[in-house]
């Protein structure tokens, strides 16, 4: 607990022009520039101060600020803000036990989807973890609560993703017998992920091709390899010619499907329909001699 004496008036009035006129300031840089002043201070003296008129922190300076001048915010102060009132409305939910609407959990799959779209439009080296944290509206420090460094959180939206997909597929073919029956619609689901409106499928599906540094393949091989192997055992399981190289028949069929991310277009073949046409042309080109 912080123990202060009582603050004289006018250091009291000094300190609070700056909470009203430069309140993105922190304490040290208040206390440092009122005793260049010739008003000696300490960090925590101003820190008391403030919280004697509840106003410790940035976002409360702001907010009485706001109320007493909210044209005059400036875009930077309006910005800071609005990732406030987003951490303050998680934090809200969580003291509150209110599920699947608010509290940690919600927070982290705010922050895997907003790293999933960001990691999609500008890859990985083009995103921060500042632009993850803008676009969800938190502060970079929240998102390091939750994911200590960016390649944390790379590897999270490769897991997240897999295991949605390695559950759609599982879900899609559990019930046929039929090999290749089984195979076309295992297609059909991963064409429907990728080309689908969820950036963490798309991510996750073409990313059995992708390359990234080498430590970051590393960490999401075990993931890939799970979902690959699906596949795998789809197709060890086709009644296909003597000599057949399974391992690259499931590798072409793998990469055309991962194609179809860049050519499909909502409206003409279904994804169920272009993986029926995928089965004819990759099982005739067995029964060619």
């Amino acid at each position: 607990m912080e123990s202060q004496k009582p603050a004289d008036k006018p250091l009291e009035a000094a300190v609070l022009r700056y909470a009203r006129e430069q309140p993105q300031l922190g304490q040290a840089r208040v206390a440092a520039a009122l005793n260049q002043l010739g008003q000696p201070v300490s960090p925590s003296g101003v820190r008391y101060i403030w919280r004697k008129h509840d106003l410790e922190t940035a976002y409360k300076r702001l907010k009485a600020l706001e109320k007493k001048t909210a044209a005059n915010l400036t875009a930077e102060q309006r910005e800071v803000l609005r990732r406030g009132d987003v951490t303050r409305k998680f934090a809200r939910k969580s003291r509150l036990g209110i599920e699947g609407d608010g509290g940690a959990d919600e927070r982290r799959n705010h922050i895997l989807l907003a790293a999933a779209e960001l990691f999609s439009q500008q890859g990985y080296g083009g995103t921060s973890i500042r632009d993850i944290a803008r676009r969800v509206g938190l502060l970079p420090g929240s998102v390091y609560h939750y994911y200590p460094a960016k390649e944390d959180l790379f590897v999270a939206v490769h897991r997240e993703g897999f295991g949605q997909l390695i559950a759609r597929v599982e879900e899609r073919i559990r019930k046929q017998t039929d090999p290749w029956l089984r195979l076309e619609l295992a297609c059909a689901e991963h064409i429907a992920a990728i080309s689908g409106d969820k950036p963490i499928h798309q991510i996750t599906g073409t990313g059995l091709f992708a390359i990234h540094e080498e430590h970051l393949q590393r960490r999401v091989r075990a993931d890939r390899e799970k979902y690959d192997q699906i596949f795998r055992q789809l197709v060890a399981d086709l009644k296909l010619p003597r000599g057949t190289d399974r391992s690259l028949f499931r590798l072409a069929l793998l990469g055309a499907l991962n194609w179809s991310r860049v050519w499909y277009r909502q409206g003409k073949s279904s994804p169920r329909e272009i993986a029926r046409q995928m089965m004819k042309i990759f099982r005739g080109a067995q029964q060619i001699e």
